[in-house]
């Protein structure tokens, strides 16, 4: 045995050379979704659906107690693949057919499993690929409870280790995963109509128009808090925490500073929309595709808009409607001499995020 004593350097995550066509990930640890998580993120976002607010109009509803909102359960099981997908990432690209099922509660333990679906070296930059994954997360695994909560694909651009290293590219189809949105049925004589105060009289399904574009009135500004935000998730991506790393290759990484996790401005836009589009929803069918545009650094303060795109029916229910939006993000950065319609003088808008959005929502003819 040596004198000097034995060093260790770990490396975490994975490179674009670790990955393979049809390589399945089953990620570690899972998370429990406990009361303080589900009221930090809850508040934080600024969500105002009753349904997460006001565990008597929950149980009204016929939910067990509070459903967490969308992107409290998006951020919990899409986070639990961060350290073997994209802890070497570059950028999150894109978000492909997210479907929810199951409701989420507090007690709920989530638990995700990842597919390689494919993987395609860049033709411009030899340091970095795309890597295509589709990601399934189960509630209660192995319980009576245990349920599909939501499935979605996502595109990560992702660096090699090694620059000379060859690439395993390819692409597969995606796995058929069953995963309906669960929602409770209308039962004549409950009093639905005694707790319409509740929520906004204007968010029926019969109040929005095709071709109406809302612009939400709120704000806010992320600071660093994000940073402890994304590290109550479980997220270890070293770009959202590790200056350090940065100032040692600022060329390497986006804007040479922290990137804000992209699961915060997403959450935020879904809840800074809500009292305008989604307080009387029932839950959010699909998210057809999704793609951040733009980094998000501290100081920034997220806006968004809500374009209303259609209607249908839902089959087999006459008491809900599904509208059809994207749901667009921006901020405002100081450009000297700017000039332009959309934001004050010396201010230029950008786009951070768009998601094409499918919301179940109530009619008022049933419910109000």
């Amino acid at each position: 045995m040596s004198e000097a004593p034995r060093i260790i350097r770990k490396r975490t995550g994975n490179f674009l050379e670790d990955f393979h066509p049809g390589q399945v990930f089953r990620h570690k640890l899972g998370k429990t979704v406990t009361e303080g998580l589900f009221t930090a993120f809850t508040e934080w976002s600024m969500t105002t659906s009753p349904l997460s607010k006001n565990a008597r109009y929950a149980r009204l509803y016929g939910y067990e107690g509070m459903p967490c909102p969308p992107g409290l359960a998006m951020l919990v099981a899409f986070s639990q693949t961060v350290e073997d997908i994209s802890e070497n990432a570059r950028a999150n690209l894109e978000y492909i057919d997210m479907r929810f099922g199951a409701p989420v509660y507090v007690g709920d333990s989530l638990e995700v499993e990842t597919k390689v679906i494919g993987i395609r070296p860049s033709s411009s930059r030899p340091n970095l690929g795309i890597v295509h994954v589709q990601s399934t997360a189960r509630k209660n695994v192995g319980e009576p409870g245990e349920a599909v909560v939501m499935t979605w694909q996502r595109k990560v651009q992702v660096y090699k280790h090694d620059d000379a290293a060859e690439v395993d590219a390819g692409e597969i189809a995606p796995d058929e995963i069953a995963c309906d949105l669960w929602l409770p049925e209308y039962q004549t004589g409950r009093a639905y109509k005694d707790a319409a105060h509740l929520s906004n009289a204007d968010t029926y399904f019969e109040d929005f128009e095709p071709g109406t574009r809302i612009e939400h009135s709120r704000g806010r500004t992320v600071t660093s808090e994000h940073i402890a935000l994304t590290a109550v998730l479980d997220n270890t991506s070293q770009v959202h925490c590790n200056q350090y790393m940065i100032d040692l290759d600022p060329k390497q990484y986006v804007g040479g500073q922290l990137i804000i996790f992209g699961g915060i401005p997403f959450v935020l836009c879904l809840g800074l929309s809500c009292p305008d589009v989604a307080d009387n929803s029932l839950g959010d069918l699909i998210y057809t595709t999704g793609r951040h545009t733009a980094p998000l650094f501290a100081g920034d303060t997220v806006f968004c808009a809500t374009e209303i795109l259609g209607k249908r029916d839902l089959e087999g229910r006459d008491d809900l409607g599904v509208v059809e939006t994207r749901l667009l993000g921006h901020k405002f950065v100081r450009e000297e001499g700017a000039k332009t319609e959309d934001a004050p003088e010396g201010w230029k808008k950008v786009t951070i995020f768009e998601l094409d959005r499918q919301i179940v929502v109530k009619r008022r003819s049933h419910y109000a």
